[in-house]
């Protein structure tokens, strides 16, 4: 391989506050185009922390149902328009914000004021608007962390008496790229990928794009290194203590599987093993093919045998 070569081009900002910007990375193998920019790509939308309002706390409020006086809007569409708010924050514990707004007016993402130091991407992001003379408060929570997290996945707010919005903390909107081949010689072919990175405006396409990369060096450094790469001759098999509750998730189970038995009302290790060949065989589309790897599954992670299908 030739030495890289990597120029970062053009950036613009959009309407929405979103930012944008253009890499160019050449001197790529043929085929290393696709290796590289895909690659990339789900780094960049899964695994780059963001920060994005988990609950919030409002007195007299105890279901999303609810409605608050002399607010035109309703909780739900509250929720949805904190849902909108934009935040950066270099704090990985939760924070708080604050909000007390007297009527009448408009209140914004610019009402809230924080503990830390959480800035606010689009302060004039519209959240209710308050009629009468009324002093409206409440209380945000914000976490930092990645990809998508819906409100009953919050475990911390249950002694709070914080009601749980679905919060996205993924930072990077969108990632494409495209791939060109260079010709530089008789029968010599190298490929040129030009990524387009928008983010939300909390990070900048370049950092984005740092943080993959950096990310992508540390996982890979582990291999390396050839002492970490000895076979094991034995491998543990985790045990289930009396009472535990392992639930169908930790076996890792292709998506038709996993769907099968969460339909048919299975969520732990222990629903499944109480079944008997005859019922997971009446299972609705639950074939062959689920049966093997659900036992396969259970045998490989707890020791757990069940008697075969017969189909």
């Amino acid at each position: 391989m030739e030495d890289l070569k990597f120029q970062y081009f053009k950036s613009c900002v959009e309407e929405s506050g979103n930012l944008t910007g253009y890499f160019l990375l050449q001197n790529l193998e043929t085929g290393q185009g696709l290796t590289f920019g895909n690659t990339l790509r789900r780094v960049m939308l899964s695994n780059i922390e963001g920060t994005a309002i988990t609950g919030i706390k409002i007195p007299g409020i105890v279901h999303e149902f609810s409605t608050i006086p002399n607010v035109r809007e309703d909780l739900l569409e509250i929720f949805l328009n904190i849902k909108q708010i934009v935040l950066s924050s270099k704090k990985e514990t939760p924070s708080f914000g604050y909000v007390s707004v007297q009527g009448p007016g408009v209140i914004t993402a610019n009402s809230i004021k924080f503990d830390d130091d959480i800035k606010v991407i689009n302060p004039n992001q519209y959240i209710a608007t308050l009629s009468g003379n009324d002093v409206l408060n409440f209380t945000l929570q914000v976490k930092t962390s990645t990809g998508y997290q819906f409100a009953e996945q919050e475990k911390n707010l249950d002694n709070l008496d914080f009601l749980a919005i679905d919060a996205v903390f993924m930072p990077v909107v969108r990632v494409n790229f495209r791939i060109k081949n260079v010709y530089t010689g008789y029968s010599k072919t190298t490929e040129s990928l030009i990524l387009e990175i928008t983010t939300n405006g909390s990070i900048s396409p370049e950092k984005a794009l740092s943080e993959a990369a950096q990310k992508l060096r540390d996982w890979f450094s582990l291999l390396t290194n050839e002492e970490n790469l000895i076979s094991q001759e034995k491998i543990e098999v985790k045990s289930i203590t009396p009472n535990e509750i392992i639930l169908i998730e930790e076996l890792q189970l292709p998506v038709r599987a996993y769907n099968c038995l969460k339909r048919a009302g299975i969520n732990s290790v222990d629903d499944l093993v109480n079944y008997s060949p005859e019922e997971i065989r009446e299972i609705k589309n639950f074939g062959k093919k689920s049966a093997q790897e659900v036992f396969q599954a259970l045998k490989d992670k707890f020791g757990i045998i069940l008697p075969s299908l017969n189909y």
